[in-house]
């Protein structure tokens, strides 16, 4: 059977977390075209959470942005593009100018101002042919939003809204459930720059629902390999990974947090399980264990579903007895393998951690089940059994 794929605007659609909304920290852009205290301002925005800036074309060799900081550069003219790194982003209220950067290999954005019916579906049309549709509204209304939204939601084109209050950038990311596809905030107040960095702070966290699992069977295996994933952050003791044989969902495996009578704590790490697994990745993705490796981002869960994103520093892979722990959620068998030893710790349901190999039949764990089917990582529309 030929895969269907669930195509999005970027390609492959990555499988939401279920329960979960998921919006990306890339499509806050900061507006530094037109700062009355432009280096004070510039200077605070490099240190906070902003990853994304825009600014005028004569301001590139005036500025020094750190190496995380992605541009978008507003060019009037053909004179603009010249030097430009392809990477940067070219904005312009000018379409055929815009065309030129497209042929010559840039990403662009549309800057479209919308005051009445003509002028919205003006912006939907002309922006179809660009990669982002920066939209000023004269009216504070959502409507045309909405409607802008509605007509773009199916192209390869994003919505982006100015706006100049961290209330504006929520509201806009919440019109037709969907919401813009991001925002333009534009606003050198410091008390509304700080509301906006702490929203991107929190856009990095988001919460999936867990489930009880009831335990069907404990089998020991034998040997085979397991791979601890040691992370660049502190894990807290009520957090850990999703780990499972199968794409329709794993077990919450705890972080190294809790007491060890023979070694000390290893707060980074997951002793995650066997290299055969998956693992729950940002943005619905998954990833083999074998796949990771250092600076690979992966999902750190706690026992109330909260995530958060998290660096991988290493992955250290040996052999050693295993486990396999399956449960079962709604008629559904989901399977972890997991190192055969006390230290390894499963969440139970109540929130409580479970020593692996003290797990027996009828205990219940906390479990995540999703739709199943994955190529590369991918959730697809397609008939896949997995056993």
């Amino acid at each position: 059977m030929k895969a269907k794929y669930d195509i999005s605007k970027t390609g492959a659609k990555k499988q939401h977390l279920q329960g979960v909304k998921i919006m990306k920290k890339d499509m806050i852009w900061f507006d530094g075209r037109n700062l009355k205290n432009e280096e004070a301002i510039l200077n605070m925005i490099y240190i906070l959470n902003f990853e994304n800036l825009l600014i005028k074309r004569g301001m590139l060799d005036t500025i020094t942005p750190p190496h995380k900081m992605n541009l978008i550069i507003e060019i009037n003219s053909e004179e603009d593009m010249e030097d430009l790194n392809k990477e940067h982003i070219v904005l312009s209220a000018d379409r055929q100018l815009l065309q030129k950067s497209v042929q010559k290999g840039f990403k662009t954005a549309l800057l479209h101002r919308i005051f009445d019916r003509n002028s919205m579906d003006e912006a939907w049309q002309a922006g179809s042919n660009f990669d982002y549709v920066v939209a000023e509204f004269s009216d504070t209304t959502n409507i045309p939003l909405e409607l802008l939204v509605a007509k773009l939601q199916s192209q390869n084109t994003k919505v982006l809204k100015i706006v100049n209050s961290c209330q504006d950038m929520e509201l806009a990311f919440g019109v037709m459930e969907v919401g813009s596809d991001g925002v333009v905030f534009s606003n050198e107040d410091h008390s509304e720059i700080i509301k906006v960095n702490t929203f991107i702070e929190k856009m990095g966290t988001s919460k999936i629902q867990l489930a009880k699992g009831r335990v069907t069977e404990v089998l020991h295996i034998g040997i085979g390999y397991r791979a601890c994933i040691d992370t660049t952050g502190l894990l807290k003791e009520n957090e850990g990974m999703l780990i499972g044989s199968t794409s329709e969902g794993g077990l919450l495996v705890s972080s190294e947090t809790h007491f060890l009578p023979y070694m000390e704590l290893r707060p980074f790490r997951v002793n995650a399980g066997a290299v055969h697994s998956y693992v729950w990745a940002p943005e619905g993705e998954t990833s083999y264990i074998t796949e990771l490796k250092g600076g690979s981002k992966l999902l750190c869960v706690d026992t109330l579903g909260n995530t958060r994103e998290v660096v991988v520093g290493r992955v250290k892979v040996e052999k050693r007895p295993l486990l396999k722990i399956e449960v079962e959620v709604d008629g559904k068998r989901i399977n972890t393998m997991v190192q055969d030893d006390w230290h390894i710790r499963i969440f139970g349901a109540d929130g409580e951690v479970r020593n692996a190999s003290t797990i027996k039949e009828g205990e219940e764990l906390l479990t995540y089940v999703c739709q199943g089917g994955r190529h590369v990582g991918l959730k697809i529309d397609e008939s896949i059994q997995e056993k």
